[in-house]
């Protein structure tokens, strides 16, 4: 299996044919807003697109329609789609008919999420103080009084310190983030900062060879910093993941303060959705001490309550991306107020995206 980042698909395509061979096939891909595309190809009789010279030969112009037909709506896309389809009443036959403003009935859906009662309670008066008579707009208004959407812009970016507690999917993230700034048009290493932990180094330099970039291990923050420093030079996007631990932990919040005040690092907190509401929002706010202004919250798509996303987003970092799937070519996405406000009022992001490819 690999992965390949490229500036369109026909420069994807010939790369997974000269590397692979003409037994390759297409099983994901994912297109960037301005054309690039990463795609992850298998040897194999797998399903998926053939490498094929006639697939080469293609029109452009159709090769990538196709590829755009097969993918996947983005968290914020598919939101927006179906509630424009439900404002002109031309909704799927499984979602919820338009409902109307209910303060109570927000506050039911709120708590049926799991989100924090006292967050709970803002988003109702909020929303009820809006005037909007949907009750998708009317959260999507609340919500938008307190949510920041910044995403990471990697072209911009010179060193980034995924940061979170055990388990939350950072070395994906880093990995990810690294594909973005290939599709970016940059240099960038990945750099480990986790020597210790079991598999570690080893995980995320396999990641690194599917995506083409180097891995590199930093056994201190001294080490760390000249990596770093180098990389400013040579003008090379530094993705660095560390090992897991407590951000609430004042001790060990404060040996992560010393990576984190290394010149030109900007630290990126990384949370799963799977985390209690209370807990998570815990963590944003202890993760925001040590100077992170982003977040992204993986394993969206592993859970029905989505109180932990609702507390991230009313937390004081921007809530930069989600993440939808493990896999790097799946790569990060951003939600706003209103694809929130619609996985929020229509219970279930599972049930939503089954609703959507019905249609």
């Amino acid at each position: 299996m690999r992965t390949i980042a490229a500036k369109d698909m026909r420069e994807a395509l010939t790369t997974v044919r000269a590397e692979m061979g003409e037994n390759a096939v297409i099983v994901d891909s994912v297109r960037a807003r301005d054309g690039s595309v990463i795609v992850r190809a298998a040897l194999g009789e797998r399903a998926g697109t053939s490498v094929s010279a006639s697939a080469l030969a293609a029109d452009r112009d159709a090769d990538e329609h196709q590829v755009a037909q097969d993918m996947p709506l983005s968290f914020e896309d598919a939101h927006r789609a179906l509630l424009a389809r439900r404002l002109r009443g031309e909704g799927p036959g499984t979602a919820k008919p338009l409902r109307r403003f209910s303060r109570a009935e927000l506050l039911a859906i709120l708590r049926g999420h799991r989100a924090p009662e006292a967050l709970t309670h803002e988003l109702a008066k909020a929303a009820e103080q809006s005037g909007l008579s949907d009750m998708t707009l009317a959260l999507a208004s609340a919500l938008d009084r307190n949510m920041k959407v910044a995403p990471i812009d990697l072209a911009k970016q010179s060193a980034l310190l995924v940061i979170g507690p055990n388990g939350a999917g950072k070395t994906a993230v880093a990995a990810k983030l690294a594909a973005q700034a290939r599709l970016a048009h940059r240099a960038v290493r990945l750099i480990a900062t986790d020597c210790d932990g079991a598999g570690a180094f080893f995980r995320l330099e396999t990641l690194a060879k599917h995506i083409g970039v180097p891995c590199e291990a930093a056994e201190n923050s001294q080490i760390l910093s000249t990596k770093v420093e180098d990389s400013l030079k040579e003008n090379v996007v530094s993705i660095i993941d560390t090992a897991g631990f407590d951000p609430r932990n004042a001790k060990m919040r404060s040996a992560f303060a010393a990576l984190s005040q290394i010149t030109g690092v900007d630290p990126v907190g990384v949370l799963s959705a799977l985390t209690d509401a209370e807990e998570i929002l815990e963590m944003a706010a202890a993760i925001s001490v040590l100077g992170a202004k982003s977040m992204v919250v993986t394993g969206v798509d592993l859970v029905r309550r989505l109180g932990a996303l609702a507390a991230v987003a009313a937390a004081p970092v921007a809530l930069t991306h989600v993440t939808r799937s493990p896999y790097v070519a799946a790569g990060l996405e951003t939600p706003t107020p209103l694809s929130l406000a619609q996985a929020l009022t229509e219970g279930s992001t599972r049930k939503y995206v089954a609703a959507v490819n019905q249609t």
